[in-house]
């Protein structure tokens, strides 16, 4: 006997980013269904499973996939669910062509609004509802980053008026760190920043990083000079280094603090590493940004420069260095550390595949004294002493692969 399949006879269609992505030839989304001429009565008799409040959504019983119930909008422009509302009407309610599109149970595509056409263009057209949520304007620049699609500039413009109108500013911080991180693991950054900068978005949620363009660096360390052009660049290289998002974000707010240094000194900004860890703070904790990548961007801003100069520091420094990082208790995150400081000194006008020999140099420091511990301080050794006597043995080690590197 067959299995029970509590959908059939439902009148369903596959939407959404499935669709999207399955016409594009990506590996498609989680699979999500709007359901036409029903209701939630109906649902819930065949064994459907409520989710959410907002609106009627239903997981199925066996499959655990989303199943919605058509919206449209009554007199009054409110949303709402009947078993009268037709697929093109819940269609209209999405924020771009490309993702108004939908397949019935026989893969024939339904695409009242041309998305198609869009899709094979690489273009991302706007619908009237594009208006009803602000985190749509979010959406729109991360998708760019990760489709690789230019924006129509009637969508542009749309953009452009409701950041200026203030639609971002009551968007809730969780709502903005999902697009941000959805736009880390994106394969072009960059091109989210870009994009949020030209519609005026960027200051709204991130006025530490808009903050960097225009600030001058000195043109023998940085030949492309301006500061947000660097910063561009640098997500461009760990784009390349690393698809990890912890290290993305932190080189994204590594150089926060060269906004913060007296114009009257500029382009030097010196001390700008100190300075720019309260601002990666202020800004991790207004958008309510995990710890883990505000230590990791914290760690960046403020000894980044120090990996720089690795090969100028004593023994005693480093080993410090290596302590402040906690290289030995989170080898990971100091992996991660590293690649970021490689990213910031390659992100720069023709340097881009220059060697970075120094994070080398400290993956060997590294491996030289992950192993020493107590056991190897004299036992008449005690209290602060041992700690004391762990850190001369590292100095030595460290010392000593200086020696080599001076020969080389």
């Amino acid at each position: 006997m067959s299995e029970y399949a509590p959908e059939q006879g439902l009148e369903t269609y596959l939407v959404g980013g499935h669709v999207r992505d399955q016409l594009l030839g990506r590996k498609p989304t989680d699979r999500d269904w709007v359901v036409v001429g029903s209701s939630a009565a109906e649902m819930l008799a065949r064994g459907f499973k409520p989710v959410g409040k907002d609106f009627p959504v239903f997981l199925h019983p066996q499959s655990r996939e989303e199943y919605a119930l058509a919206r449209g909008r009554d007199a009054t422009g409110k949303l709402h669910t009947s078993p009268d509302i037709t697929l093109k009407e819940d269609l209209a309610r999405r924020d771009l062509s490309i993702n108004a599109m939908a397949m019935d149970k026989d893969g024939r595509l339904i695409d009242p609004f041309h998305g198609q056409q869009d899709l094979a263009q690489g273009i991302l057209r706007h619908l009237p509802a594009f208006t009803d949520d602000p985190l749509r304007i979010l959406r729109l620049a991360r998708l760019a980053a990760q489709l690789d699609f230019s924006i129509a500039e009637e969508t542009r413009k749309l953009a452009r008026s409701m950041v200026a109108k203030g639609s971002l500013q009551m968007l809730p911080p969780e709502r903005i760190w999902q697009e941000l991180h959805r736009a880390l693991c994106s394969p072009s950054p960059r091109y989210f920043i870009e994009i949020l900068r030209e519609l005026g978005a960027l200051e709204v949620i991130l006025p530490e990083v808009d903050a960097l363009f225009g600030i001058p660096q000195p043109e023998k360390y940085h030949p492309e000079i301006d500061t947000g052009l660097h910063l561009l660049m640098a997500l461009d290289r760990v784009t390349l280094l690393t698809e990890d998002p912890l290290v993305r974000f932190a080189v994204l707010v590594h150089d926060l603090g060269k906004a913060a240094t007296p114009p009257r000194h500029w382009p030097s900004h010196r001390g700008h590493e100190a300075l720019g860890v309260p601002l990666v703070g202020q800004l991790c904790r207004r958008l309510r940004i995990p710890g883990r990548y505000q230590k990791l961007a914290r760690r960046a801003s403020r000894y980044h420069l120090m990996v720089h100069l690795a090969f100028e520091l004593k023994p005693n420094t480093l080993t410090k260095l290596l302590t402040n990082l906690d290289a030995w208790r989170s080898p990971e995150d100091f992996e991660r550390f590293l690649i970021a400081c490689q990213a910031d000194a390659q992100g720069r006008k023709g340097l881009e595949e220059k060697p970075y020999p120094q994070a080398d140099f400290l993956r060997r420091i590294y491996d030289l004294t992950k192993g020493i511990s107590a056991k190897d301080i004299p036992d008449n050794f005690t209290g602060k002493q041992i700690g004391a006597g762990i850190q001369q043995l590292r100095c030595r080690k460290i010392a000593a692969l200086k020696k080599q590197y001076h020969k080389i």
